[in-house]
């Protein structure tokens, strides 16, 4: 299982390093974030205790939908469908389609966490 190195930077350097890389004024090393977030706070919000601690049930049970993730975890499925959406587009989870149901996939629980 890969681990995810996440950035803390403000939302302007964000943007101003975005638009230093797509002018090809700036080519950001193999080493540095991938995943961005404008705060402590917001990292906080998407990795809590409860969303870690639902990571390493997908991760164990690796259950085949989020209805059976729902049954194991005592959660809403709408509740938990916005929070595996909100983590997939962090690239902490990937949503895999298979028949009529979205299996959740656990991409890392390691995160490394650098700070500009």
């Amino acid at each position: 299982m890969k681990s995810i190195m996440i950035g803390i930077m403000t939302q302007e350097k964000i943007r101003e390093r975005m638009y230093a890389i797509a002018k090809g004024e700036y080519k950001p090393k193999a080493s540095e974030p991938k995943v961005w977030f404008t705060s402590m706070k917001s990292l906080a919000e998407v990795l809590s205790d409860d969303n870690r601690a639902l990571l390493h049930v997908i991760k164990d049970s690796q259950p085949k939908s989020i209805s059976s993730l729902a049954e194991l975890t005592g959660r809403k499925p709408g509740n938990l469908s916005r929070t595996l959406k909100t983590m997939s587009n962090y690239g902490i989870v990937k949503m895999e389609r298979e028949n009529n149901n979205v299996r959740p996939i656990v991409e890392t629980t390691d995160f490394h966490i650098v700070t500009a």
